[in-house]
């Protein structure tokens, strides 16, 4: 019996994917490094190249690590200007390979997880940008109805749902004090904007989670779709912005870095291209960013949680217990606090 790391059954996968999928023979899988959140291989069966996604082993907060969603998403965006991979099963029994999973087109392109995009000349890097706005205002034009998500979640109040639900989320989870958090939750519950459009978020919209065309400065895929409903464009938004608050120690992030002379638009600019990209006015607000820091500082407490109980799922916990507090820390700045 071949085993990948502690629960995946390679025989069982095979004879799984052979009543479910064109092809037969041994699947074969490769874990792909890094994430800190749902475990993703390439997979090779009948002869064709995919990914498999799953859940992480061992007990889960509610409603996180959500794939079911994210398969559910990707195929209702198979026919839009949102470019997604096929996504052609889901497996809800987890017997097969002990949680979930889904599988999915493998796309040939680049994946630039890098915001200062080093191998890049400084007109490619402005090109790279301006795609990745692009595809953020098509998602957020997408007809969520027509596409058959318009139960996908609530619509309204998305701010005051979310503050409530990551600050219950910290309580559940944490294992420690971190006390900006809940300072942030409580200066974001008092500047909770009056706009209240919906529309399909993404929840995690950033360059790391795009694949790109080998060559051409164009988004050929949009992934991790764990954390998406339907929710306020602009909590994706102030997501995509934070690595302009972010230092280049922090996941690469911009802050301080020489922008003009890496050909990389500073955050106004790179707003405002989002508003006119959507015929919109300019409507840039702080609180976006520092909502988007309130809930990366809830989501790495998690991760530090399930480290403590043992389920962790890449790297080390301890290289990152730290960064809760600098996220909380930079949304507390951006509040002014």
């Amino acid at each position: 019996m071949r085993k990948i790391g502690p629960e995946l059954d390679v025989n069982t996968l095979s004879d799984y994917l052979a009543t479910v999928m064109p092809g037969t023979g041994q699947a074969t899988l490769e874990k792909i490094p890094g994430g800190l959140s749902n475990p993703t291989y390439f997979l090779g069966f009948g002869g064709e190249r995919y990914v498999l996604r799953k859940q992480p082993p061992g007990p889960l907060l509610p409603s996180a690590h959500a794939i079911d969603r994210e398969f559910r998403v990707i195929n209702a965006l198979a026919d839009t200007s949102v470019p997604v991979p096929a996504a052609p099963h889901y497996c809800e029994d987890a017997s097969v390979i002990g949680t979930p999973f889904y599988v999915m087109e493998r796309l040939e392109g680049r994946v630039l997880h890098d915001n200062g995009l080093p191998d890049l000349a400084p007109h490619e890097r402005g090109a790279v940008f301006d795609a990745m706005n692009e595809t953020l205002a098509a998602l957020h034009g997408v007809d969520v109805d027509a596409v058959g998500l318009g139960g996908f979640g609530r619509k309204g109040g998305f701010f005051a749902r979310q503050v409530a639900r990551w600050s219950k989320q910290y309580e559940t989870a944490k294992t420690r004090e971190v006390d900006e958090i809940p300072r942030l939750a409580d200066w974001l519950r008092a500047h909770l904007p009056e706009d209240d459009e919906t529309t399909l978020v993404h929840g995690d919209y950033r360059l790391g989670n795009l694949i790109f065309h080998p060559s051409r400065p164009q988004v050929i895929g949009v992934l991790d779709w764990e954390l998406s409903t339907l929710g306020h464009p602009l909590a994706d938004l102030g997501y995509n912005l934070m690595p302009w608050t972010m230092r280049e120690s922090e996941y690469h992030g911009l802050a301080g870095r020489d922008l003009p002379a890496l050909g990389i638009p500073d955050m106004r600019a790179y707003a405002a291209l989002y508003f006119c990209n959507r015929g919109l006015g300019d409507a840039y607000d702080p609180f976006y960013t520092a909502f988007a820091f309130f809930r990366l500082a809830v989501i790495f407490e998690g991760i530090v949680s399930r480290a403590a109980q043992g389920n962790q799922v890449s790297g080390s916990a301890d290289d990152i217990q730290h960064l809760s507090r600098v996220w909380a820390r930079h949304g507390l700045s951006l509040a002014g606090e």
